[in-house]
């Protein structure tokens, strides 16, 4: 980790920025601006659910569908919120789980809905594994704020769908949706394996810890590469990554994201993920961080080579959230990435508009390139700035003076 300790140092030294200065404003801006006016504005009171977009003016943007994943990773905000202490929160949480199971739920053999109409019907049916698990990770997080164990066993309703017509024929993991067509994706299993470890820690039972014991066993032995320190995206059936240049593709968000997944796995089981985390953050910091200004850029290949230089809000997010998972397993110092990455953010992405709004993407110029907000980005601001939070009280201490 030389390597790492000596960029940190660097970011240190190169930005203004402090630490507490962008966690004091990365809290403001979730609990002042972007949860209350989500919770005005980005919640559709009228005809159920939530907001898919905003404009930039925090009006409501219509669209003629509402998804799945969104709602589910919306009913996680809330909860998160309520946890934190926001005023109303849980009943924004309520509202988005009650409209979800009402409307989205085809039973035991049809699973959940991928898209609905803006008043709720069904708009399309396909079972998707992206959607059903943060429909499940909704569920955890929703049950951990209010207590409800009917959301324990619509969880267990869900795993029961996804294990049961979601497993691929050929074994080793899941269909990316149903019937299956493409290529086969690490991304949906990162995410179902982030959904099972919230229904762990919320009391959801040992199914849970056998679901994420086989995804982090499919990540070993498929998804990572320990030669090049990379994490594939796409494979062919018997998840060999593809000879194609979508097959060589790395997303450095995604390097970030399993580290700090992996980091959680490790915390709630004991079992050692310490060289994946490592290696996943190394290469990620090395290849997929422009080092000028560390933004987080948005493709290069396994050997480091950039092939998007754009970015999104979503890789500079995960960024912080590797570091938390860093300090946790190592004691590397996060402050230098807490300040690199808030500052990134504030500069690029938040506020272009009213504030709690954002623009979710840039170009390799780093021009504004998205006409509207998009109401599943709130997901990854959320989780990164409350790890900022829930850490930073042992940050001073281990790095006091």
């Amino acid at each position: 980790m030389p390597y790492l300790t000596a960029t940190r140092q660097k970011i240190r030294i190169d930005h203004g920025w402090q630490a507490d200065t962008a966690i004091q404003r990365a809290s403001q801006w979730m609990l002042d601006c972007a949860v209350p006016l989500w919770a005005a504005n980005g919640v559709d009171w009228r005809q159920g659910g939530y907001v898919e977009q905003m404009a930039f003016d925090g009006s409501a943007r219509p669209v003629d569908f509402k998804r799945t994943r969104v709602i589910g990773r919306q009913i996680y905000v809330f909860s998160h919120a309520a946890l934190l202490g926001q005023k109303d929160a849980l009943e924004c949480a309520r509202f988005g789980h009650d409209f979800l199971t009402r409307n989205a739920w085809l039973g035991p053999d049809g699973g959940w809905a991928r898209l609905l109409s803006p008043d709720g019907r069904v708009k399309d049916a396909t079972p998707d594994l992206y959607d059903l698990a943060f429909i499940l990770y909704a569920f955890g997080w929703y049950r951990r704020a209010s207590g409800d164990d009917a959301a324990r066993l619509w969880a267990l309703r869900t795993l029961d769908f996804i294990e049961a017509h979601m497993r691929h024929p050929g074994g080793q993991g899941f269909l990316v949706e149903k019937p299956a067509s493409g290529a086969r994706l690490q991304n949906p299993h990162m995410h179902l394996l982030e959904a099972a470890l919230i229904n762990l820690e919320a009391g959801g039972g040992e199914r849970f810890r056998r679901l994420a014991d086989e995804i982090v066993d499919l990540f070993a032995t498929r998804f990572f590469d320990p030669r090049t320190s990379t994490l594939g995206e796409q494979f062919d059936e018997r998840w060999k990554r593809l000879h194609t240049a979508e097959g060589r593709a790395i997303e450095p968000g995604h390097q970030f994201e399993w580290a700090w997944i992996l980091a959680r796995y490790q915390h709630l089981t004991g079992r050692d993920m310490r060289p994946f985390v490592e290696g996943l953050t190394w290469f990620a910091e090395t290849h997929g961080v422009e080092h000028d200004d560390w933004l987080t850029l948005s493709a290069v290949r396994d050997d480091g080579m950039v092939l998007d230089a754009g970015s999104r809000v979503w890789p500079n997010t995960e960024r912080i959230q590797a570091a938390v998972a860093m300090f946790e397993l190592f004691g590397i110092d996060p402050r230098p990435v807490f300040a690199s990455s808030t500052r990134v953010l504030f500069d690029h992405f938040l506020d272009q508009g009213l504030p709690g709004t954002w623009m979710d993407r840039i170009d390799a110029e780093r021009r504004p390139v998205t006409d509207h907000v998009p109401a599943s980005t709130l997901y990854h601001l959320m989780i990164a700035f409350a790890e900022m939070l829930r850490i930073a009280p042992q940050v001073d201490d281990a790095f006091a003076g």
